[in-house]
């Protein structure tokens, strides 16, 4: 359970219709399967200790008897299972039958959650049989237990038996489990949500859907989205294979969700185990960052305590590399496409706002550039401006190649731009004079010279043009600090401010696929294979000499530490354990520890950059904007994250 990782499952045994015993068996043999995994909190479905489809069985008094008599058995079989286990079966209380989730931890039944909505419409019939329970308080009642060698001699167990339970973990206080039954998801206001905003953070469901043509994706659509607005873990299991088959076919789709997030799901038709694992510290954590998400309530429900041993829990879950950008290519392609009109409606608000005749952007040749560049157009189309207004300045210096500086020329000309070229070079050398500076050491006053002269040409020339000077600099470049202040890091609205450098560079190919124009198309994508760098040292024999990942490590690293340190609130020790297994086979474990190390440096040390940062449009969850997303303090202490990773040990 370290770092908040608990491992659950959700299991369909095959059923034999009324056979209790036998059932008992299937659900024993599928508990040891799970106690090999390690498995936490283990769910079966509906009735399974019965099964759904008994129909008027289930006012045999001989089915009740034998299904609680299982029940007694699974529990004294369970004695040495560390988990917490939910199964189905039909319980007899206060003169009526209702339909039950059964709680069991170590060898005791914890909690008895009965369904509230009981449905009788369409294929369903169940309120011919079972009462539908009340969100009331709960009850501790004094159920049968079983019979001494004294046939007088009776033993009795108080249990709670109500809807509104929470079982919440001894050792693990944000491990707190609720449950419903079937149904209850279906309706306008299901059980969970009650339960969820009492403190649960994962919530179980014990199903009996039975299948039918475009069943499926609905029943994912609503097991998938409960989680996100609950913001919890979401575990659903339902009835297989041995159900009766007389009028309906039941499927046995189970799922595990977490946050929208769909982590495991079963094949249709086959029974079996699925398998996760379910972060409750995140969802803890997001639940405490969103305002709107109510405080606990600590007197609606009932606390059931249980116990379980804390262990390190194997992840099996996978974790993205590239958290920015889609995995499926449809789904980045509309990313791109929204992401692309959001930076161009932004940038034409604001030229429309100031009455702007034109726009100014250095023009290198790299990806940042670009990017910006395709926006312009994209917003000077938008505002029937013609693209010639579009003002790019190229500013070739000491560390020019001739491949960044043609790319440059090509893609103005091919957008329609009017391309300006001012070699800075005698411009820095007399600014070396002035400053006292050595033009022959390539420290960081060389570099920043270079950077600074650049950005002065671009303000005055968008002063000149009537314009606005559109800045280029990435979410990656301002999380790492690496601009240079009042220089590139500077400009009059920034469009590229939230795109992470995983996510340039996809739109930049988005843009090369989509453009229909093969010149264009061969710049860009001779662009995107061009390695990044911000060009402030000498070529070595006509190629890039100073390439930033080299410097300060690789972006794909640095995006991903970024995502989980600010979207999830990740502490460096867990991100460092997620890092090492999404990335296996492609960075050692030392290399991931140093550049975490150089990530956090930085992004501390590097704040005050962030603290003035021009104007430019959010686009995605994680933004740096001192305005709105980060309200941080530019000398604030890195010390605490620091001595988490310097305790890791390799």
């Amino acid at each position: 359970m370290k770092h908040g990782f608990i491992k659950v499952a959700a299991a369909t045994p095959r059923v034999t219709v009324a056979d209790c015993k036998a059932n008992g068996e299937e659900i024993l043999k599928a508990i040891r399967e799970m106690e090999k995994e390690h498995v936490k909190l283990m769910v079966f479905p509906e009735f399974t200790i019965t099964g759904y489809t008994c129909h008027d069985l289930f006012l045999q008094r001989c089915l009740l008897d034998s299904a609680w008599d299982e029940l007694l058995h699974i529990a004294e079989e369970t004695k040495e299972t560390d988990a917490l286990i939910f199964v189905g079966l039909p319980v007899r209380h206060r003169g009526k039958l209702y339909n039950v989730a059964a709680a069991l931890n170590h060898g005791r039944i914890v909690g008895f959650v009965p369904k509230t909505h009981i449905p009788n419409y369409n294929e369903f019939y169940e309120q011919r049989h079972f009462t539908a329970a009340e969100a009331e308080d709960v009850e501790f009642v004094d159920f049968l237990k079983n019979k001494g060698s004294d046939e007088d001699e009776e033993f009795w167990d108080e249990i709670p038996f109500g809807t509104d339970l929470i079982f919440e973990c001894e050792e693990y206080p944000e491990f707190t489990v609720a449950a419903e039954l079937c149904e209850d998801l279906w309706v306008p206001a299901p059980p969970s949500i009650r339960h969820a905003i009492n403190g649960a953070h994962i919530i179980v469901n014990l199903s009996a859907s039975d299948e039918m043509v475009g069943k499926d994706s609905y029943r994912r659509t609503l097991v998938s989205g409960q989680s996100a607005r609950l913001i919890c873990g979401y575990i659903y299991a339902s009835a297989g294979e041995g159900e009766s088959t007389q009028d309906l076919v039941f499927g046995g789709q189970n799922m595990i969700a977490e946050n929208g997030s769909m982590l495991a799901e079963s094949r249709r038709f086959e029974n079996g185990i699925i398998y996760s694992e379910i972060d409750v510290q995140r969802l803890a954590d997001e639940r405490r960052r969103m305002s709107t998400y109510p405080a606990v309530s600590t007197c609606s429900h009932t606390r059931v305590n249980f116990s379980v041993k804390e262990e390190e829990t194997t992840l099996t879950r996978k974790y993205p590399q590239y958290p920015f950008v889609p995995s499926v290519k449809e789904e980045r392609d509309e990313r791109c496409e929204e992401i692309l009109n959001i930076q161009a409606m932004g940038l034409k608000k604001r030229m429309e706002h100031i009455h702007s005749k034109s726009a100014v952007v250095g023009l290198s040749g790299g990806l940042d550039s670009t990017l910006a560049l395709l926006v312009m157009a994209r917003a000077f189309d938008r505002m029937g401006m013609p693209r010639e207004q579009m003002h790019c300045v190229t500013m070739p210096c000491f560390g020019t190649t001739d491949r960044t500086y043609q790319n440059a020329c090509k893609l103005s000309c091919c957008l329609g731009a009017t391309l300006t070229e001012v070699n800075i070079k005698e411009a820095v050398n007399i600014h070396f004079r002035d400053i006292g500076h050595d033009p022959e050491i390539h420290d960081v006053t060389y570099e920043n010279s270079q950077a600074r002269e650049r950005t002065q040409i671009l303000m005055d020339t968008a002063n000149k043009e009537g314009g606005v000077l559109v800045g280029t600099g990435d979410l990656s470049e301002l999380a790492l600090g690496w601009a240079t202040y009042n220089g590139d890091h500077m400009s009059m609205y920034g469009v590229n401010v939230s795109v992470p450098k995983t996510l340039v560079r996809h739109l930049v190919r988005y843009y090369a696929d989509t453009c229909g124009d093969p010149e264009l198309q061969a710049v860009l994508l001779d662009i995107l294979d061009t390695p990044v760098s911000p060009e402030l040292l000498p070529p070595k024999d006509g190629k890039i000499a100073q390439k930033t990942e080299d410097l300060v490590g690789p972006y794909e690293l640095h995006d991903f530490y970024l995502y989980y340190m600010l979207r999830a609130g990740f502490t460096p020790d867990k991100i460092f354990r997620l890092a090492c297994l999404t990335f296996e086979g492609i960075y050692d474990k030392e290399t991931i520890l140093k550049w975490l190390k150089t990530f956090y440096r930085r992004f501390f040390a590097q704040q005050f950059k962030r603290s003035c940062l021009p104007d430019g449009p959010k686009v995605g969850s994680v933004a740096l904007s001192p305005r709105g997303d980060l309200r941080m303090p530019s000398d604030a202490s890195a010390r605490i994250w620091q001595d988490v990773l310097d305790k890791i040990e390799i």
